[in-house]
C-alpha cells in the first residue's frame, strides 16, 4: 500500500444569520471537503476534510473555507491516531 498519509479533520464553521444556505453550498464544493453537514447549535456548518498534507489542510481552512463571504469563525478539530 504505502500511499500518502492523508490528513483529516473537522471544520466547525458559524456563518453570518441569513448566509449559511449559501456559505454551505461553497463549502460542499471545495476540494478536500469530504462531506458537509448543516447543523443546530453553537456553530452552522461542519465540513469533513481529508487532504495529503499539513499545508494543503492550512490552505483550506484559511485560504478557502475563511475567505467565504459570511463566514464568521472557524474552529479546526485534526483527527489523531490513538
Amino acid at each position: 500500500m504505502g500511499g500518502a498519509k492523508m490528513v483529516s479533520a473537522y471544520s466547525l464553521i458559524s456563518s453570518e444569520p441569513g448566509k449559511t444556505a449559501e456559505v454551505f453550498k461553497k463549502v460542499k464544493a471545495l476540494d478536500g471537503v469530504k462531506k458537509a453537514e448543516a447543523v443546530a447549535g453553537p456553530y452552522d456548518i461542519v465540513a469533513q476534510i481529508e487532504v495529503d498534507s499539513l499545508e494543503k489542510l492550512t490552505k483550506s481552512i484559511f485560504g478557502d473555507i475563511r475567505s467565504i463571504p459570511g463566514v464568521t469563525n472557524t474552529t479546526t478539530l485534526i483527527v489523531v491516531e490513538l
